[in-house]
């Protein structure tokens, strides 16, 4: 005799006709018509892996596992002696390098200057007296007392006075000017050197002391204080509410139902009412299936992946690896 597959499941709801009760569910559950609105599915996130770019002995771990974590707060802090003493070698070099910069840019110190009018009187006090000896001994001359000679050195001896005068006077105002541009913009140029290297001294301090730069789920911590941490290695991953999303599998038949952000709601043990998602993603290729040719009857076989993203008040209600019915609104 042939029974029709409905002849059958009528006759797995006997209690006589089970060979057990879990196969009966489950075969009974096969029985049951698919709903074409229906997809089941889970929650999976995207975690972001918080380093930091600079190694060192983690100091202080500020967060939990499990703790929401706001924007801005502390995360963790590695030990930064090193550091520290380089941005305050870098911060002395600028500094001395900006005064040398004044220094040159204002000419010399008046106390130098006043050094110069002394030589200048100086100067001048001996031009005086070789001018009054000059004019002597041409008196002297013109009468017969003094021969040429003597008076060809008292003119030179005046002319060496009143040049002297002229070189002091030359070199105060030299005194009061700054230093040549070239020398001006060489010193501008170490100033702007220590600068950078302040700057990428407070960079690598800064990098020692990590803070949050999204709020998020702090899934998991992977060091101790008191541990080593290399350079580059995550102390923790976090999981912002944005980076939640949903994933579920759609027959071929069904897939040109969905495209880019249409609206879908899914619903899950514990969550307290549907809660609304949209498309972020469908996949160009089918899951599950091997790349070969395939009969009209295998073509049900094939399943495309889609992604869906709920609202980032919404994702604080999910958490990865929960299964979740997804719906067509």
């Amino acid at each position: 005799m042939q029974y029709s597959l409905a002849d059958y499941c009528k006759q797995l709801v006997r209690p006589a006709a089970m060979a057990g009760a879990v196969l009966s569910y489950l075969t009974l559950a096969a029985c049951t018509p698919a709903n074409d609105n229906d997809w089941q599915g889970y929650v999976e996130g995207e975690y972001v892996y918080v380093a930091a770019s600079q190694g060192g002995r983690l100091d202080r771990l500020s967060v939990q596992r499990g703790q929401q974590a706001a924007l801005g707060a502390p995360l963790f802090a590695l030990e930064a002696g090193d550091e520290s003493a380089a941005r305050d070698q870098a911060q002395r070099q600028l500094k001395a390098a900006e005064a040398q910069l004044a220094d040159i840019q204002s000419g010399k110190r008046p106390q130098e200057q006043e050094v110069t009018r002394a030589q200048l009187t100086q100067a001048q006090a001996a031009a005086a007296k070789a001018i009054l000896q000059l004019r002597r001994d041409e008196l002297q001359f013109q009468a017969g007392g003094i021969a040429r000679q003597q008076l060809d050195d008292s003119r030179a001896a005046a002319e060496t006075a009143n040049a002297q005068v002229r070189q002091w006077q030359s070199q105060l105002t030299v005194d009061r000017l700054p230093s040549r541009e070239a020398q001006v913009r060489a010193q501008q140029a170490q100033v702007a050197a220590a600068q950078a290297v302040l700057e990428q001294a407070d960079w690598k301090l800064g990098q020692k002391t990590v803070t949050a730069t999204r709020a998020g789920l702090v899934f998991d911590t992977m060091y101790r204080e008191g541990e080593w941490v290399a350079a580059g290695n995550p102390v923790l991953r976090m999981l912002p509410p944005e980076n939640v999303k949903i994933r579920f599998f759609v027959p071929e038949t069904t897939l040109g139902r969905f495209k880019l952000n249409q609206a879908l709601t899914l619903s899950c043990d514990g969550c307290p009412a549907n809660v609304a998602v949209h498309i972020s993603y469908i996949s160009t290729e089918s899951e599950y299936n091997p790349p070969i040719i395939y009969s009209n009857q295998s073509r049900a076989k094939l399943v495309y992946m889609i992604e869906a993203r709920p609202a980032p008040a919404d994702a604080l209600k999910l958490h990865p690896g929960q299964p979740v019915e997804v719906k067509l609104p």
